[in-house]
């Protein structure tokens, strides 16, 4: 693992919070960071059996992990999730935001938008983050720790999300950069845009058209693939410790293909 985190105690390892980290995004990022030496504290809302069995996963790479269960749109569990994962010295190193939600509604279904799940897809998906990002903002600042956010392809540019979620994912973009200069010079804080990502959260989205078009964007894609989520991961890690001097930058994962259609 990089030094470039800050001065770090000789023989302490360095800390980590991964929201939303039960599965998808989450899992493999925790999963990431345990592998390279963290303590890793995951969290979710209600997948708590995938939460368990994902602890059981990151155990097998040694060290000290929890999972804490918080709801990030609830500012009093954020307060106390953060406090579990910063622990007795009061530390964090990485924070990385990825806890989401998404409406159900079909991306170009305008008049047929519910307000209340609107509200619900911002409550996780923007206050949530703030709220994460705030709470862990000392601990953060006194280790000289980093945040990667995580957006969306559809944060940048048009694509078969639902409204509510492509809107979310684009503050999440802006926030990246704003709080960038907010925790500066103490904090780097980046996010990663992944493009259609191989699995169960673009099964969702795609339905039955499922195989048909992923096997068709990764043939207009540059790295003749789709994104894993062992991609995405990756570029998560390589933010948080390695790019010393990278802040503020939105990293879009989706080999090549937004670079080049």
């Amino acid at each position: 693992m990089s030094d470039s985190l800050g001065s770090m105690p000789a023989n302490v390892r360095p800390k980590a919070l991964v929201t939303g980290s039960a599965s998808g995004i989450g899992r493999a990022a925790a999963l990431k960071l345990a592998e390279e030496g963290f303590d890793v504290t995951i969290n979710y809302s209600r997948s708590h059996d995938r939460a368990e069995q994902t602890l059981r996963e990151l155990e097998k790479h040694g060290g000290s992990h929890q999972a804490v269960k918080a709801d990030v749109s609830d500012d009093a569990a954020v307060q106390e999730m953060v406090a579990a994962a910063a622990g007795d010295d009061g530390r964090l190193d990485v924070l990385v935001n990825n806890a989401g939600t998404t409406s159900q509604t079909p991306p170009d279904d305008l008049a047929g938008i519910d307000l209340d799940d609107w509200d619900q897809v911002f409550r996780v998906n923007v206050r949530g983050l703030v709220q994460v990002t705030r709470a862990a903002a000392p601990a953060l600042r006194g280790s000289q720790g980093s945040i990667v956010n995580v957006a969306s392809i559809v944060g940048l540019r048009p694509g078969p999300q639902p409204l509510a979620y492509a809107a979310s994912k684009a503050a999440v973009v802006s926030l990246t950069k704003t709080l960038s200069r907010v925790m500066a010079p103490e904090v780097r804080v980046n996010a990663v845009a992944p493009g259609w990502i191989a699995g169960e959260w673009m099964e969702r989205t795609l339905g039955d058209n499922y195989e048909s078009l992923m096997e068709r964007r990764a043939r207009q894609t540059p790295l003749k693939r789709n994104v894993t989520l062992e991609d995405v991961a990756e570029s998560i890690y390589a933010l948080a410790v390695t790019h010393r001097f990278v802040t503020g930058e939105i990293v879009v994962v989706d080999g090549g293909f937004t670079a080049t259609t």
